[in-house]
């Protein structure tokens, strides 16, 4: 990896474009997890279902899912069901006849392996940022949304 430069002096940042720079890093940020799972054999979505799971060994009804995702990312309710019905074709999750959705063995095996690797993604991206710089960015982006009149949630 190539070493680290700011773009601008701190005196020229200040009148940079806030809505290039957050978009910016979103989609490289959103790119670099995409390809990491990829590569897992897994779609974001099914990434965000197999973790809504782990937690529940007794499964979870599918729209409680549903719902809970659907406003990830603007990914929507169809992509969702159809990723969810992706996993269970490929026996990651079991559902019943009530749509009762659970982790199978493999599913399980399948999610530990990826959150052992998100953690490493997840250092990769936080490399040479301190915990109080990054909540202290999150106010802030959190802040702008709402001078807006913007909404945003994540769980």
């Amino acid at each position: 990896m190539t070493a680290f430069a700011y773009s601008h002096s701190d005196q020229d940042l200040v009148n940079q474009p806030i809505g290039y720079w957050s978009s910016a890093a979103g989609t490289a940020v959103v790119h670099h997890i995409r390809t990491m799972l990829a590569e897992m054999g897994l779609t974001q979505p099914q990434w965000w279902a197999l973790s809504q799971l782990v937690q529940a060994p007794e499964g979870r009804p599918r729209d409680e899912v549903v719902s809970v995702l659907k406003g990830y990312l603007e990914v929507g309710e169809g992509a969702l069901v159809h990723n969810i019905g992706a996993l269970r074709d490929r026996g990651l999750i079991a559902e019943d006849a009530a749509g009762r959705i659970a982790l199978t063995d493999e599913g399980r095996a399948l999610q530990a392996r990826v959150a052992e690797r998100q953690k490493a993604i997840r250092a990769q991206i936080h490399e040479g940022i301190t915990d109080e710089d990054y909540v202290r960015t999150l106010k802030v982006l959190q802040r702008m949304i709402h001078n807006v009149g913007g909404a945003a949630w994540h769980h």
